[in-house]
Parts: structure tokens; sequence; C-alpha cells
């Protein structure tokens, strides 16, 4: 039974389960209730540390922007009543005291206070294009083929197989997905040579085609960063990328493993850091999972789970520091906000990696992992609110959590669908005035559904992960790039147009980026991994 202050996050369904073919009741049609917790109500338990984190984050990067207007309007007070004669003298007058080697000092401190402040400030980064592997038609499954390839493994029983029938079919997973065919073997296949074989077909795929769109040559990469949770070799897979593609040997490679679905961004993050640090240079990220490598033989239901989402899926990013680059730059990245929840037990285990009683390795997921999400994104996107909102958005919410947190509603709690105790009623940020475009992670149905109705987008914004999780599945840490290439396909970004990629993960964390594009993108005519059906979508069975 939930606890009282809990039971307005949980939701109930009658489900049809059939005609009971045997005992008691056998003939008759038989129903269950499925109990769901959502994900809560963002504004009702805001931690105001967030918030305070948000606005000293733009201070320190705004506070040059907020101080020039007043020096320039005080300045401009001072001689608004000058003619150019009058302003000419009185300079001449001022000036006439001091010698000449005043004069050069005076300027020679002038030009470098200048040039510090132009070189101290943050190089900007530029995306000059990414790949997004599709695989071959020969590895794509419908969900029937799917459950069927499972039952001729021979590794799982018949309770087990319904399982995985039943989160099939309300997962929203469709049926053109990619999976290995290794998965039908009867043989163990969680080896290094299955996984990578693997790595190098999703790995080397992506990045031929990167390669090919950008005419950048191996060789003159700088940085390399390779992000995967569960398949890490040695050696690595920036390694293995590396003697693939003949790379120069000063580059600067990183291998980020065990750091789930969100691990693409924090590759950004660490991308974006070693180009501040290395002036005229270009990094790839890449991000990916091992689909065959991850695969779960065992019965415990919490680790099937994965089986069903998981699917084969890589990207490959190249960004620039070069001002050379910007004309052909697709976006140029303004925020990365990371959040992470370690520290308390119960988000550290709620994707946790053990063996089974029977000694079968897989992914645990936690029943609670919808709520345990909605925490980490409630603190995620309150830091990421001040950076981001309009500013009448931000008094609107900054006001309304002011009140409520004085009246003394900290703490307490209250249906979403009422007001507060104080009369106040929570104010949800609108995000739509921030943003043009939503690349939200395609982790379930579910979750894409609850974040919708907490985050008040529509189904237009939701339509690049709903499509995604439909044709793609959960590609991890690459879904995000996916739903990007979806937007692209439909001719939705303009010049100007602002994009949202969230992603979480395992730890837990929660990681947002915000792109802005400095060009408008048309429709692509080939590299696309929507190019193919991309007019099928959107349809009603995505919603």
């Amino acid at each position: 039974m939930a606890p009282a202050g809990e039971q307005h996050l949980l939701s109930t369904e009658i489900v049809n389960r059939g005609i009971e073919s045997s005992g008691p009741d056998a003939g008759s049609m038989t129903f269950s209730v499925r109990v769901r917790r959502r994900l809560p109500d963002f504004v009702q338990s805001v931690n105001l540390k967030y918030v305070k984190l948000g606005y000293h984050y733009l201070i320190n990067h705004w506070i040059y922007l907020a101080t020039v207007p007043v020096l320039v309007l005080v300045f401009g007070a001072q001689i608004g009543s000058l003619s150019w004669k009058e302003l000419w003298r009185k300079l001449w007058d001022t000036t006439a005291g001091y010698d000449l080697a005043t004069v050069l000092v005076f300027f020679a401190v002038f030009v470098f206070t200048i040039s510090v402040y132009f070189l101290s400030r943050p190089r900007s980064i530029y995306l000059v294009d990414f790949a997004c592997f599709k695989p071959a038609d020969d590895l794509k499954v419908t969900k029937e083929e799917f459950i069927e390839l499972a039952r001729r493994s021979g590794k799982f029983d018949e309770a087990s197989i319904d399982f995985q029938k039943k989160i099939l079919q309300s997962s929203g997973i469709g049926d053109e997905t990619y999976v290995p065919k290794s998965i039908m073997s009867p043989e163990n296949i969680t080896t290094m040579k299955e996984g990578r074989a693997e790595a190098s077909m999703v790995i080397f795929g992506a990045l031929d085609e990167l390669f090919n769109k950008t005419r950048v040559r191996p060789k003159d990469v700088g940085v390399l960063v390779v992000n995967c949770s569960i398949f890490n070799p040695t050696p690595s897979l920036s390694a293995m990328i590396i003697n693939h593609y003949k790379m120069r040997g000063n580059i600067l490679s990183f291998n980020l493993g065990g750091m789930g679905c969100s691990a693409g961004i924090i590759a950004l993050d660490l991308a974006r850091d070693m180009l501040q640090a290395n002036p005229n240079n270009v990094a790839v990220v890449v991000s990916t999972e091992m689909v065959g490598y991850n695969w779960y033989p065992g019965k415990d239901r919490s680790m099937l789970i994965p089986n069903c989402y998981i699917r084969m899926g890589c990207s490959a990013v190249l960004l620039s520091n070069r001002r050379r680059d910007y004309r052909r730059a697709k976006y140029s990245l303004e925020h990365i906000v990371r959040t992470h929840k370690g520290a308390e037990d119960r988000y550290f285990r709620s994707v946790y990696q053990e063996e089974d009683e029977q000694r079968f390795k897989g992914l645990k997921i936690s029943k609670d992992i919808v709520s345990i999400g909605g925490d980490a994104l409630k603190a995620n996107i309150t830091t990421l609110g001040p950076l981001v909102l309009p500013i009448s958005e931000q008094l609107f919410f900054f006001a309304t959590l002011m009140k409520r947190y004085y009246s003394g509603t900290k703490g307490k709690s209250t249906s979403p669908a009422t007001s507060s105790p104080s009369g106040t009623k929570p104010y949800i940020p609108d995000f739509k005035l921030a943003f043009e475009h939503f690349c939200i992670h395609a982790a379930s149905k579910t979750v894409v559904n609850e974040l919708q109705r907490n985050l008040g987008l529509s189904d237009t914004n939701m339509e690049p992960s709903r499509a995604t999780l439909q044709r793609f599945g959960n590609t991890s840490s690459s879904s995000i790039w996916y739903e990007l290439a979806y937007l692209e396909a439909k001719g939705r970004i303009k010049r100007g147009d602002r994009i949202w990629q969230l992603s979480f993960g395992s730890g837990f964390k929660c990681n947002s980026a915000v792109w802005k594009s400095v060009r408008g993108i048309k429709k692509p005519s080939s590299n696309n991994p929507w190019l193919d059906c991309v007019q099928r979508y959107p349809f009603e069975a995505l919603s």
C-alpha cells in the first residue's frame, strides 16, 4: 500500500486477460487491475537550491550584459548635451595635460584589457553535422518476430516469454526496430567476440557516414569521445576507432562506460571542455549501446525489461571551435546542465547491473524508476529554467515559488489537481516559450506520456520522441540524435530555432543540452535514417 502522501501519484488500469483456459473459472473472461506510479508534479516540491544554482549560473555568465548598458546610459547622460565641437574641445583640453608616454601607457593598458576579455571568453562550439546509423533490413524485426526469436533461443520459459510479450504490447515500440541476429542463438552471446562485432558494425557505420557528409579526414580529428554503458572491452572502443581509421598519435581520446542513457550529453560536455582548452580543433562524439552483449537470458522480470526496449543504434557528432566552420555548421551549443542524484541509495540502485539467482548478468530496473526519473528531471529543469526561460516566465515562477515557500507549504503534500494549502496555485513554466523543438529521450511510452503531461507539452512537441520510439526503439544515449534527425527530415528546423535535448539514465542522472540553429536546415536528400519512412509520421498509433 502506498503512503497516504503518495496515493495521488498512482493510477489504475483494468486489463483484459482473455478467456481462462483452466481451473474453476475456465471459459470465462478474466480481468486484472494494473497500478502505475506516475511522475511527481514537478512544481509541488521544487528544491530552492536548484533555483539558486540556476540563477547563480545565469549571473556569472551575464553580468557583463547587465552592467554595460548601465555604463552606456551614464556616459550618454554626461555627453548628451554637448555638441560634437564641444565634445572634441573637452577631450582635447582633458588630454592636453598628459605627456605622450602617459597616453601610450593608457592606450596599451586599454588594448591589453580588451584582448584579455576576448581571449578569456568561452569559445563558441559548433555542431557541423551528425550521423545516425541505420542497420540493414535483414536485422529488422516485428514484435511478433522478436518474441519468436526469444522463444527459438530456448533460453526463456513460457512465463518469461508471456511477460516480454505484454511489455512489448504497451511499450510504444513498432514493428521495424533492429536487433542482432545472435539473440536467437542457444549459445551464450554475451561474449567479447559478439560485442566487438556489433560495435564495429554500428560505430563504423555511423562514422563512415559522418566523415562522408562533413568531408573531414579522420586524421584531422583532435578530440574523440566514445560512450557505451555496458560493453567496455580492452583495448577500449575509442582505441578501436583510432586503429580502424588510423587517426593521429596526439589525439585526445576518452571512453565513457557505465553511465547509462544520459551519457551522450555527458560526452558532449567533455568534448566541449576539451575544445575550450584546445583552440582550432574538431571533436567527434560517438554514442551507442550493444544489444547482444546486454541480452539477459534469465527469469527475473525486472531484468527482462531492457530486452524489450533496447534496440540497435549509434550516433556520431562532429563539433568544432574553428571560426571558419561557422558558415557550414548547423547548430551552436548554448547550454549544458547536468544533474546527478547518486548520493542517495534509492537513486543509485534504480538501474543496477548484477547477477540473478541463476548467475545470469543483467540490468535490474527498479519499480520506482518513473518517480525517480521525475525527481531528477525536476532538479534539472529547475536549474535550466533561469538560463532559457523568458524573464516573464521566470518572474511568474519565482514569485509563485517564494509565495508558497514563505506561506509554509514547503514539504506539505497536495494533490496536483488542487491548489496548495495556502491557496497559491503552483505555476508551471511554459518551456514552449524557451524552445521551438524538443528531443526527449525515448525511454518508453509511459515515460514519454508522463513527461508530456507534467511539462505541458503538445503532441507536436513530443512527436520526435514517439516517432523514434516507434520506428527505432530505445537506442539508449543515441536516441536524442535520431529525434533531431526526424526534425530535419520533416524540414522543421529554421534559423534561430532552439532545440532542447533531454536524457536520463543510471546513476541516477538527468542531463540537458540546448542548441541554437545557425541556419535553416533543408530537408535532407540522403544520409538520413528517416528518408524512407518519414512521410508515414505522425499517425494516431503514436499517441
